[in-house]
This record gives structure tokens, sequence and C-alpha cells, in this order.
């Protein structure tokens, strides 16, 4: 294997220090216009040169040029929002990915979930099938920054009109070439939405109600006029045809085939000595109603100093890093170690059913113990699909552990030790399903398919479906 491999896998043990990056306005400044530059670039190359040696039959994709308020504009607005919001700058490096988690890293990043429309963008513009031609591609991408442009809605002075969110975007695929959109009155149209639905779901105003109650989250979701869209999220709600889940972007982003290889070979080599580890906050209140995380607390404290059952022995039966007021977002270092040293991930649900330590777990090799289905199985059926599950995951119904006293250490010891190597062989073979690779990775790692991959086949199969949908009832 070669040394930098080694070496980059050797890198995950993670110093304690961590980087500081500068947030001065000129940094910013720098950043935007280069991403500007690169954006402009590879789209002037993606767009008049196509792509010959692929089969694009079913896959064209053009990407619509929005004004720069949708999107790059959004960028220097990073400090905008700050103390309400956090001044997001550091996390623009590397087109999304954040920086590295240090200097001699290769493939891990302090990614921030939020900028995935970002990122998603910079991944589109090497996808081999862009198309300069609307009216002959399968499916129109929007790079408009939703999430980005949400905060001024959510925190800045259109606060109050949080239901309008949306309507300028529609307005210019109005009024701009409006027969892009008129084609297909918007079905053959996606775009990415970097956080839950439920971020974009708030009611519309009835009018001439004084007393309508606002509530968190804008009403994107809610426009009639957006209905025909794709809309790939962080989280979908149970019924809307067009809202699909995708993985949480983790902090693994390796840029060829042997940093990802290397990395494999490590999870499979890690020795196992927790039954089971949390992260997350919660639960911790000695009042309210119960719930799972603070039963899984309680579980843990219960059996710390406890290192056997049924005869097998552990170092710990649980371990749990408290991640509490949002310490574990930009810091793998925190979680990842405990991780791979793991032999079950809980993934209790939260404020949100789903969780993106369900995919920093896989990412280590640590099997995912849901409690109930929203967290996963009817979240994100492209990545992780709902026939396979028993086999990379346990489930354990919550009711079982809050209100009969299941306890979920007596569930993970029953399974037999064979069972549980093959489901850590299968929860390994979803890494690269689940990872996003970083751009302008490597031709061998490119063959195998990522998340992002998996999300523009499932796009353009649900459009194709739609349209198909579409022609028949008329």
């Amino acid at each position: 294997m070669p040394k930098q491999h080694l070496s980059d896998t050797r890198k995950i043990s993670f110093p304690l220090t961590t980087m500081a990056p500068s947030t001065t306005a000129t940094t910013t400044t720098t950043t935007v216009l280069l991403l500007f530059l690169t954006f402009s670039l590879l789209q002037t190359t993606t767009t008049a040169e196509l792509d010959t040696t692929s089969d694009c039959t079913g896959r064209w994709i053009h990407i619509r040029k929005l004004p720069t308020r949708f999107n790059l504009d959004l960028l220097t607005n990073c400090s905008s929002f700050f103390p309400l919001y956090p001044d997001f700058c550091p996390d623009l490096a590397n087109h999304g990915l954040g920086p590295k988690t240090h200097n001699h890293s290769h493939s891990w990043y302090r990614t921030d979930p939020h900028l995935l429309e970002l990122f998603f963008h910079r991944r589109l513009l090497e996808y081999p099938c862009l198309s300069p031609h609307p009216h002959q591609s399968d499916a129109v991408f929007l790079p408009y920054y939703s999430s980005l442009d949400s905060l001024r809605f959510l925190y800045g002075p259109d606060y109050n009109s949080s239901h309008l969110h949306g309507l300028d975007l529609f307005s210019f695929l109005q009024s701009n070439d409006p027969d892009i959109w008129g084609r297909n009155n918007g079905h053959d149209h996606f775009l990415i939405m970097a956080r839950t639905a439920w971020d974009f779901s708030q009611p519309l105003p009835v009018k001439n109600d004084e007393e309508n109650e606002r509530l968190w989250g804008t009403s994107f979701l809610m426009l009639p006029e957006l209905f025909n869209l794709t809309v790939l999220t962080l989280e979908s709600r149970a019924w809307p045809w067009q809202e699909q889940a995708i993985p949480h972007p983790t902090s693994f982003h390796p840029s060829n085939l042997g940093f990802l290889d290397s990395w494999v070979s490590r999870v499979r080599k890690s020795r196992r000595s927790s039954l089971m580890f949390f992260a997350g906050g919660g639960g911790t209140s000695p009042t309210g109603n119960p719930n799972v995380r603070r039963s899984i607390r309680e579980e843990c404290g219960a059996v710390q100093n406890s290192s056997v059952a049924d005869g097998r022995r552990f170092q710990k039966l649980c371990e749990i890093v408290d991640c509490s007021n949002g310490i574990c977002e930009h810091d793998p270092i925190r979680y990842m170690k405990p991780m791979l040293q793991a032999s079950f991930c809980l993934q209790p649900p939260g404020e949100t059913p789903s969780r993106r330590s369900t995919f920093d777990g896989i990412i280590a090799g640590c099997i995912p113990v849901f409690f109930e289905d929203q967290s996963a199985k009817n979240q994100f059926q492209w990545h992780l699909p709902p026939v396979e599950f028993g086999e990379f995951s346990v489930t354990i119904p919550k009711e079982e552990v809050v209100f009969k006293g299941l306890k979920i250490v007596d569930v993970l010891m029953g399974i037999p030790r064979a069972e549980v190597r093959k489901m850590r062989e299968k929860v390994m073979e979803l890494i690269p399903r689940i990872m996003y690779r970083k751009h302008g990775s490597s031709l061998g790692l490119r063959a195998k398919k990522d998340a992002f991959d998996i999300a523009i086949e499932g796009t353009l199969q649900r459009i194709k479906g739609r349209l198909n949908d579409v022609s028949a009832a008329g």
C-alpha cells in the first residue's frame, strides 16, 4: 500500500489541537471570488464541450443560469446574521467542504451540512452529461442556495414575510426564458435544500386572518407555484411526492481510491472495545416527558461500570459523547474515534427523526441502531435500500425502551457474533454510497458511485416517472 495512503488513515487519530481559520472580510471576499471564477470557468468548459464518451441517453442535465443573488451573492453574507446565526465564512473553504481537520489531512474536513447546496453545485459541474440546451435535456438543475437564502427570513429583516420565500425565484423563472419552465410546468426541474423539509413547511397565511400563528421556518415547500419541483433535502416529510431525503454530508471526502480503500481497511481492522455508543445531546433534563434519549442516558449510566455481558467482555458496554449546544458540528475529532471503537451506534430521533450521526457511524463501520423507521428506513431509500435494512442495522421500537423497560444492552448482546460480523461487513459496503467524494477526484474513485451519483440517478428516474404520469394523464 502506498505510504501516503497509510499516512492519511493515521491522521484520523486526530491531534487535540484545532485549526482556527481566518474569518476576516478579506478572506471571505477572496473565497467568494475564487468560487465565482472556478464556477464560471467550469461551467463554460462543461457546457461548451459535451461528453462524447459516456452514454448520456436519458441523463442530460442543464444547469439553469440564475442571477447571482440566488447563489454566489448569498455567500458574501456569510457573517451577516451573527450572533443570531453562526458565522459560516470559514466553512466556505474547499467549495463548501470546509477547512481540513488539520494541515496534513487528505480526506477529512470540518463540513457544515447546510453548505451541501454549494458543494452539490460544484460537483454537478463535473457531471459528464451536462447540456447547454435546456429544451433537449432530461432535467434542469436550479443552482439556488435555498438554505442560505432562508436565513434572511429566519433571522433577518424579512422575518415576518417568510411565506414569500421562493416567490422571487418563481418570478425569475416565469419572466426569463419562460419556455424553459413552461415546457413541462417545472416537472423537469430540481434543486437542493440543505435543511430538513420541515424548515420550509410553514403553512401559508390565511387571508384576512389576523391571528395566523407564525411557526418556525419558511413556506417554500407550501407554495403552489413550486409544487412541481423535485426537491432533495436532508430530511423529507412522509407524504409530499416532490421531496426526497439524501445523506447528510459527513466529514469524510476522499479524493482517490487509495484514500478510500485505506480508510475502509482501518475500519475493518478497528478493535470494537465498546458495545454501544451515542453521540448527541438531549435527555439530560430531570423533568419533562419520558423520551428515548433520556432512557439511553439512564441505561448507559447504569452499565458504565460493567464490562461483561453474557460472557462477552468489552472495555465499556456503553459510551456517550455529549454534543449538546452544537459543539460537535464542525469537530469530527470528538466522535469519530469512539465510533471506530464501538460495535453499535445508537441513533435516537431528536428534534426531527433523522440524524447526521447515522452517516458518521456508517463511515466508521459502526452498526446503526434505530428506534423508529422515520429515522432512516422511510427517508433514504435511494442510498439505504429498505429491503436490506435488516442486513446492516438494528431497529428497537422506542416505545419498548421508554415505556416497557426493554434494555438496549440485552437486545444487542442477544445478536450472535457471526451475525454482528456480517452486519459490519454490510455497513462497510455502504460507505461509498453514503459519502460525498471530493470534487476533482481521481478516475478510479469516480468509478464508484457515491451519494451524489446516486442522488442524481434517483432524481432523473423520478423526473422521468413524473413526466410519464403527466403525459398519461394529459
